[in-house]
């Protein structure tokens, strides 16, 4: 469609009405008010430091489009990926959980399904993170501790233990190792009979966002782009319903990123990923209608809407016009969304229920597919099963008590929130003309680029809220005496990681080593072939009891390791 044939939303003689009325009252009403009374918040910005007016009109939106805005479930995307939304089916309400051994959040994941969740989310411990086993030396005093401890096979069937993969989506927030646990997932369901095609959940994968915020890392990123590259081609082919990666601008938000940059370094990491993928022949609607999304929802609640809103425009106008995409699945943006763990305080900790609630509605309006809240406790441990249960009745309230799901995008139209829309869709395509400028994704995280955008963003927050300028509720306002915990909280039982040694050991004990070692040796060998998939022999590895351990140990043998260069 040519500029000619677009739509305006607003017609000159509407906009000059709009500027005048404006002008009018400003000389007018504001004057004599503010003359009394003068603004409290004469300069006001959203989170991202971007410029708020004091009000809006159609004349803020001079030159935008009603093809710009939309229809849901149709080209650009902006009010959903789908025709119908909440009014079809509600997002997913998937609280993460993952701590001790596989029977320990097995426990808790019955108890979310009892008390109405609908899709499983797994958190795993840093050793399964980090590729070591829980017996090696390094992982002592870590087993279970922060997540679940997976070295086996053997604990991915006690995590899921009579648990219907088939009928319930399971996330897992895992990255370096993200392909092995994929792999016991797969070996899992296929044990199992179940249809790899009826497999629904994802893997979040998105090792990117470790070189650039969360600092989770194995091998250097040039290898792990191939590996990533391999779990979207293997999915794309074997797994219908599946996806293979969570690109999650969550964890650069969490490092200290504004909510534009948590979207413009999301979609750079995204477009690296594609441009992988097809690289090695695959033609981008075969695998692009699989890639999902993982965002934060933050604090300023206007932002986060019109972020969400311009998130899915641009990324349909990336792979529509950047990559070619024809199917509009492949321009459809679905995204996970998790309230904002940096925003929990231990001061006053019942007020960050009020905080959640707030910001899972702002990720309600924005349009999410599936959503986690924070419990009230995790600025002390990881959350207690009541703590959980206020989280998850928080969504269901906003599900099933206030009817916003009835309407699909009702902030859609508002003068403020479409501007935003806009203002945060033209600030992102300026960072990605910047990227682009440097030599794409990878380069610019050799060189530091984002790593020092987010520092500097992150130090400068931490200014703010020392300073009182960005007000925290007892923190920095309305602060009262320190008191002991508050609230009941979750502990880690002593004796978990003695059991998960014990269970790793056994596990060596009854598998075919012979066979394991042949299998490590084919591992390599498939390492060190750039065509090569390392998904097959992984699921091989796996079904014969490898160790987590293991696998990576032999890789980093092909691959080496990172060692990231400080960023100051």
């Amino acid at each position: 469609m040519s500029l000619d044939e677009r739509m305006p939303l607003f017609d000159r003689d509407l906009i000059a009405r709009a500027r005048a009325l404006r002008e009018a009252w400003e000389a007018d009403e504001l004057r004599a008010f503010t003359e009394r009374q003068p603004e409290s918040r004469p300069d006001s910005r959203t989170g991202s430091g971007l410029p708020v007016q004091r009000v809006y009109t159609p004349e803020d939106l001079e030159g935008a489009a009603l093809e710009d805005i939309g229809l849901p479930g149709r080209y650009p995307f902006t009010r959903g990926p789908y025709p119908t939304m909440y009014r079809g089916r509600l997002w997913t309400m998937r609280q993460i959980a993952g701590f001790g051994t596989g029977e320990d959040t097995n426990g808790r994941f019955r108890y979310l399904i009892e008390q109405g969740q609908t899709g499983l989310s797994v958190d795993f411990d840093m050793p399964t993170l980090m590729g070591y086993d829980s017996d090696d030396p390094r992982s002592l005093g870590e087993v279970g501790r922060e997540g679940v401890a997976v070295d086996t096979l053997d604990d991915m069937e006690a995590l899921f233990a009579d648990i219907d993969l088939e009928r319930i989506s399971v996330s897992m927030t895992i990255n370096p190792t993200a392909w092995i646990l994929l792999a016991m997932y797969v070996a899992l369901a296929r044990s199992r009979g179940n249809s790899l095609d009826a497999l629904s959940g994802t893997v979040q994968a998105d090792i990117l966002k470790e070189y650039i915020a969360q600092k989770e890392w194995i091998f250097p990123i040039r290898p792990s782009m191939r590996i990533m590259r391999d779990m979207i081609v293997y999915c794309a082919g074997h797994m219908a319903r599946y996806n293979p990666i969570n690109i999650s601008g969550y964890h650069i938000s969490e490092a200290g990123a504004t909510s534009v940059q948590e979207v413009a370094f999301t979609m750079a990491n995204a477009i690296a990923y594609v441009e992988e993928v097809t690289r090695a022949g695959v033609p981008v609607d075969r695998f692009a209608p699989r890639l999902a999304f993982y965002f934060v929802a933050q604090a300023d609640f206007f932002e986060e809407v019109a972020k969400f809103r311009a998130a899915r425009r641009i990324y349909a106008r990336i792979m529509k016009e950047r990559f070619g995409a024809q199917e509009p699945a492949s321009m459809r943006l679905r995204f996970h969304c998790q309230t904002a763990a940096a925003t929990l305080t231990k001061a006053q900790p019942m007020n960050n229920i009020v905080r959640t609630a707030l910001q899972a509605l702002s990720a309600v309006l924005g349009g999410a597919q599936s959503l986690h809240t924070n419990g009230l406790d995790e600025a002390y441990a990881i959350p207690s099963e009541e703590a959980m249960k206020v989280a998850l009745r928080t969504q269901q309230i906003l599900a099933h008590e206030t009817r916003i799901p009835n309407v699909i995008d009702p902030l859609g139209g508002s003068y403020y929130v479409e501007a935003l829309t806009r203002d945060i869709e033209a600030r992102v395509f300026e960072i990605l003309a910047k990227v682009d400028a440097m030599g794409g994704t990878i380069k610019a995280i050799e060189e530091g680029y984002f790593q020092r955008e987010i520092a500097d963003s992150a130090y400068a927050t931490a200014r703010q809220r020392a300073t009182g300028e960005q007000p925290l509720i007892g923190v920095n306002m309305h602060v009262e005496p320190p008191q002991p915990v508050p609230v009941p909280i979750h502990k880690v039982d002593a004796a978990v990681e003695a059991r998960q040694i014990q269970r790793l050991r056994q596990a060596r004990q009854r598998r075919d080593s012979p066979r394991v070692a042949l299998l490590l040796d084919r591992l390599e060998r498939e390492a060190r072939d750039p065509a090569g998939n390392l998904m097959p022999v992984t699921i091989e590895l796996v079904e014969a009891r490898a160790s987590l351990g293991e696998i990576v140990a032999r890789l980093r043998q092909v691959f080496g390791s990172y060692v990231e260069t400080p960023v100051f």
